[in-house]
């Protein structure tokens, strides 16, 4: 009667759950992402050969034969400790991490863990400290140490906030008003192919702020090296392909190497499209506006990064609200 008992309590729930961690908990890692990656079906091909990059360099030579049923939040912890010794990038490591939460939390619903797995990680963050933002005449440095390329690259992302793989995406076409350029496309650093925008969908665009010395340097390249299709940058070995960003990262450190670049120790490509925000912000620019421009995918992105370049705060707030409590 007792056995009869407990068979009619367990419910069909109860036993599908303990039929998953029988199937599940004892698989390694490795294993488990094989068919955690299956259903994936919703990634673009370059997003999934992002990701088998990721697993194979950074997630699974850490975690690979790892048994399922022994994760919890000290693995996760040793894995971030892992990526810092071994002086992964920062934005890879946030990569990274946010695969291996994405497959931990598929597990996690699926009853193998009584305790989310993440609870009280905390993930690789960005460090605005880090940033080393150039100021104008740091910026004007880098704009003439090297050739006419450089220096668009350098205008589209310190003018309009652009990526690097944006800008080498540049297209006379997407000059849509004196003052607008609108960012339809990038090139994809895996595929080597213009593709849709971060975080956006095929055909969408944003549109972004053109200041006239930016406008003044992309008609003044045209004139000169003409384009293809509307496109100012090729591959300077084969027209018929995009331009390529690492082609500007390796002027860039041809540059250093040479002593041509007079700049501060930790400063690089990407600070010239912090020098955009730094600009916006210390102009008094909304912050939503420039998340929006910049393409953020959240606002929290934009404010984490950039919140310490931000005028005024509290101080001035007070001022600027006693001035109505005073009529």
């Amino acid at each position: 009667m007792t056995t009869l008992y407990k068979a009619r309590k367990a419910t069909p729930r109860q036993d599908t759950k303990a039929e998953r961690i029988a199937k599940y908990a004892p698989m390694q890692l490795r294993e488990y992402t094989a068919e955690w990656k299956d259903g994936q079906r919703h990634l673009a091909p370059a997003s999934l050969i992002h990701l088998d990059s990721l697993l194979q360099h950074h997630i699974f030579p850490a975690l690979g034969s790892h048994r399922m049923s022994s994760f919890d939040h000290k693995v996760v912890d040793g894995f971030i400790r892992t990526l810092e010794r071994n002086g992964v990038g920062l934005a890879t490591q946030a990569n990274a991490f946010d695969k291996l939460k994405s497959i931990l939390l598929d597990a996690h619903r699926l009853g193998l863990f009584d305790d989310n797995p993440l609870a009280g990680v905390k993930p690789p963050q960005y460090d605005p400290k880090r940033a080393v933002i150039p100021n104008p005449e740091q910026l004007q440095a880098v704009r003439v140490a090297g050739d006419d390329t450089l220096t668009l690259l350098v205008d589209l992302m310190s003018g309009c906030g652009l990526r690097n793989a944006e800008a080498a995406a540049v297209n006379l076409g997407n000059l849509v008003a004196d003052d607008v350029y609108r960012v339809t496309e990038q090139v994809n650093q895996t595929t080597k192919r213009y593709d849709r925008l971060k975080h956006r969908k095929a055909g969408e665009y944003r549109d972004v702020p053109l200041p006239r010395r930016t406008r003044n340097t992309i008609e003044r390249y045209a004139d000169t090296y003409g384009n293809v299709d509307g496109y100012l940058l090729r591959h300077p070995r084969d027209p018929t392909r995009p331009f390529q960003p690492y082609l500007l990262q390796n002027q860039w450190q041809r540059l250093k190497r040479r002593g041509a670049l007079d700049i501060p120790e930790g400063m690089v490509i990407y600070s010239m499209r912090h020098f955009f925000a730094s600009n916006c912000l210390r102009h008094n620019i909304p912050i939503t506006d420039v998340a929006e421009w910049m393409g953020h995918n959240s606002i929290e992105i934009t404010f984490k990064t950039y919140r310490h370049l931000m005028p005024g705060s509290i101080g001035t707030a007070a001022k600027l609200l006693d001035l109505g409590l005073t009529t």
